[in-house]
Order: structure tokens, then C-alpha cells, then sequence
């Protein structure tokens, strides 16, 4: 009786550590997936982001160039009469509408 005891015992023992190393690997697939979901999404956003930056440094170097070009008075002065139709004296100005 004591062996049949002990082989139930065994049995139960056997069934239990199958059960929680089965539950283990499942909770481990598990936090790996959602680690690996994590990183791609962080590596999605990466790629967004130097995309983002390589727009933005082409933007800073307009900025930079008509800065320095707003230092120039010539620059100015042709810029105020073609954008907002300022005239030297003695000039006409005539707006030709554009063909679209």
C-alpha cells in the first residue's frame, strides 16, 4: 500500500511541476511578445523621428540662408517691393495676375 502511495504522490507531483512549468512558459512567451511589440514600436517611432529631423535640419538651413539674406539691404528693399508692392518714387506699379 505504501508504494501505490508513493507512485500517487509521484504521479501528482509530476502532474503539478508540469502544470506550473507549462504556466511559467506561458507568462515568459507572453512578457517577451509584449517586450518585442514594445521595440518595434520604439523602432517605428525612431524611424519617424529621423525622418522628422532630417526635414527639419533641410528647414533650419532656409532659415539660416534668409537670415543672412535679411541682412542685406538690397535684399530687403527688392523683397518689400515685389512682396508686399512697395514702389521707389517715381515708380508704377502694375500686378499682372498669373496663369494657372
Amino acid at each position: 500500500m505504501a508504494k501505490k502511495n508513493n507512485k500517487v504522490k509521484k504521479k501528482r507531483r509530476m502532474l503539478f511541476l508540469g502544470f506550473s512549468s507549462f504556466v511559467v512558459i506561458i507568462v515568459m512567451t507572453f512578457t517577451i511578445g509584449q517586450y518585442w511589440v514594445e521595440i518595434y514600436d520604439k523602432y517605428q517611432e525612431k524611424k519617424n523621428l529621423e525622418k522628422k529631423l532630417v526635414t527639419l535640419k533641410e528647414r533650419e538651413k532656409e532659415l539660416k540662408l534668409d537670415a543672412s539674406k535679411l541682412q542685406d539691404p538690397d535684399y530687403i528693399a527688392r523683397y518689400a517691393r515685389e512682396k508686399y508692392l512697395y514702389s521707389k518714387d517715381g515708380e508704377f506699379i502694375i500686378k499682372i495676375p498669373e496663369k494657372k
